[in-house]
This record gives structure tokens, sequence and C-alpha cells, in this order.
């Protein structure tokens, strides 16, 4: 933030704090009713960040953010759950879900869309217009959105809705999730090509996180508990590639105050450790070993075959080659073409404590790949007995 001369610091870091703690109380909550205020108390607290800067793209950046988020959030969520507690008269997540036998039919299904919809922040489309829309803001709060905070949280209460309180045993007795799975399909592979045609660099990451969510969403979808580990893995992996991601487009913006990617030809030279650690970051996303990336495609492609869903094993490699296409082109243009006339041919790197966080969390993808044991035996009980 000092880096790039940004305003009104102590606004922005008393909403980014508040931001991270109701991530912690979605993370701890017991039940769906405490889960579902603290997603309030999430969006409302990010607001200020994507209207950070002020200007009226910011604004209206900002009123799309909280529009889609509020309003999917009591427009369906909420009447999600209050479905749920009038039926079951609880809403504490419990290992097998609460539904069985409280609930039948095209019903399951119904009250699944409610869900999945309400849960604006997972970004399913056609509720994904806020994602794009918030890149007005920092890069900072583009790394809070898209890594950590706000997409993470939609995802894992994903994940959270489809384990606890369906139940996978239910979901794939029933069928009711089948809808979802070709729906996350389909989020897969059209933000990855709407992706390809963005020059913008923080727009072509935004649907690039549009298109790795659904990668969480068709783990759950699934309803294997390969399925399931997969997306509870993902979350960790594209976390840890996208914040490395964001945080270098933040040090190119630094250094150069350049936003398209045309405009970015031969940056690479003059910027190695950033570029470096964008590279990193973005083999992770793409899925290729040693990067932790590899591990969580791996499990949601065994969790599709599980199911002999051979179509969703072709749809995850068809992305992991959109992904070489929309993201090793940046790598292909910093290093291999020419930087454009008048523009100093020294190394010119970012401050140090704007390239250093991406190079320490490109080191993390690798690190990942080492110990995704560690992480899946962690996340092992989610799916034991299933």
């Amino acid at each position: 933030m000092r880096g790039n001369n940004e305003e009104h610091h102590a606004r922005f870091f008393a909403s980014f704090s508040l931001a991270i703690s109701a991530v912690m109380g979605i993370a701890f909550a017991s039940n769906m009713f405490t889960l579902f205020v603290f997603y309030e108390i999430l969006t409302l607290s990010t607001y200020p960040l994507v209207a950070h800067k002020g200007t009226p793209e910011a604004i209206r950046g900002a009123r799309t953010y909280l529009g889609i988020l509020l309003g999917t959030s009591i427009g369906f969520q909420l009447l999600a759950v209050i479905w749920t507690y009038s039926i079951t008269g609880t809403l504490d997540f419990t290992k097998g879900g609460i539904l069985e036998g409280h609930i039948a039919g095209p019903a399951v299904a119904v009250l699944l869309a409610l869900y999945a919809f309400g849960i604006g922040k997972a970004a399913l489309m056609p509720f994904h217009r806020w994602l794009p829309a918030a890149m007005v803001a920092p890069t900072p709060v583009s790394a809070l959105l898209h890594a950590v905070a706000v997409v993470k949280a939609g995802v894992f209460t994903m994940l959270k809705v489809g384990i606890y309180i369906f139940g996978i045993d239910f979901l794939a007795e029933t069928g009711a999730s089948e809808w979802l799975m070709w729906l996350a399909a389909y989020s897969i592979i059209a933000a990855s090509v709407i992706a390809m045609t963005k020059d913008n660099l923080k727009a072509r990451l935004a649907y690039s996180t549009i298109s790795q969510l659904s990668y969480i969403t068709l783990g759950m979808a699934l309803a294997t508990s390969m399925g399931a580990l997969g997306g509870g893995m993902h979350i960790a992996m594209h976390a840890m590639g996208k914040i490395t991601l964001f945080m270098a487009a933040g040090s190119i913006y630094v250094a150069t105050h350049k936003t398209n990617i045309s405009q970015m030809n031969g940056l690479g030279k003059i910027m190695p450790i950033t570029y470096g650690a964008f590279f990193i970051g973005a083999l992770s996303i793409i899925g290729l070993p040693p990067l932790g990336g590899s591990w969580s495609k791996w499990l949601l492609i065994l969790g599709a075959a599980d199911t002999g869903q051979w179509v969703m094993i072709g749809v995850l490699m068809v992305s992991s080659l959109l992904n070489v296409a929309y993201l090793l082109s940046i790598i292909g243009r910093g290093f291999f073409l020419p930087l454009p006339e008048g523009v100093p041919t020294k190394v010119t790197e970012s401050p140090l404590l704007v390239w250093l966080p991406p190079a320490i969390t490109a080191f993390g993808t690798l690190l990942l790949f080492f110990y995704a044991g560690v992480l899946q035996e962690f996340l092992m009980p989610i799916v034991s007995g299933y």
C-alpha cells in the first residue's frame, strides 16, 4: 500500500482485520446459523475495501459486489437455512448430514440449489459478476478476495453444506447434486475461455479464480469421499498459487504502473524475481508437479473416476490446457518479447516488501507438494466412514 502511495491506511487495515476475523468465525462455526452471521459480516467488512479508492469506477464495482453477495445470501441462502431448520429442528454440522429422512425427491435438489446459489462467494455462474467487478480494489484486496478470505469462505461453506448438512452418501443416493456437477463443469470451462480474452491482468486472474473455485464445487457435487477430499485440498493449493499471482501483479503495477498484459512485453527481463514467482504460481494453478496444485487436481480426477464421470475428467484436463494458454502467455511476453523502446533495460524490481511476499508464497507452492500428506491427513476425518 505504501509502495503505491495509497491513502486511508487506518480504514483499510481496520476493515482488513475485521474481514480476517469474520473468516475465522466462518471457519470455527459449528452450525449453519453462526456461519451465516459471519458470512454476512465478511461481506459488509470487505465492501469498504473494494470501494477503497473512492473513484466512480470503484464505487460502481463495490455496489455490484455488495448487491450480488447480499442479494444471493438473503434471497437464497437464508431461505435454505430456514427451510433446513423447519424440517430438521437443528442447524448443527453433523457428520453424515442432517437431512436424510426429513426430505426426499426433487425437493432435495431444490434445497441444494438454494444453498449453491445462495453461497454467492463461491462465484458459480451466473452469480459471478461481483468478482470481476471487485477488481477495482487495490491489489492487496484482490489477493484477499481471490486467495484467502471471500472466495475461500464461499467454497468452504459449500463443502460444509455438502458434507455436514446433506451428507455425501445422501447426495449420492438421491442424485441431487448431479445438476450442480454439470454447472460447475460449465463454469470451469466458460470462465477459462473468458479469461483468455482479457487483456487486463487482474481481470484475467479474476476469471481464472471463477474457474478454479468451480473445481471445489465439482469435488463436492461428485458426492464421493475422494472428490470432497480433493475439493478441500484445492482450497489450500489454489490459495497459495493465486495469492502469488495477485501479489506479483501488484509488484508489476508498483514498479511500472502497467495493468494490461499487452503492455508488459519484456518486463520479465527487468523484474526476474517477480516474474519468476508468477511463473511458479502459474504452474501450481495449472497443476504441474512438483507444485501443490498437482495433488488436488489428481484427487479430483480420482473422485470423478470413482463415479465413472469420464466427461468430468475431460473437463479437468481441458481446463488445465486453458490454464496454460492464459497464464503462460503472460510469462512468454515477459521473458521472450523485447522491451518497448525507451524502457530502461536494467533490473528495476519493486521495493523489497512488495516482491518478497510473492517470492515466499511461490516457495510455499513447492512446500505444499512435498507436505501434501500432512494436509491430506488433516482432511481425512471429514470423509472417513464414507
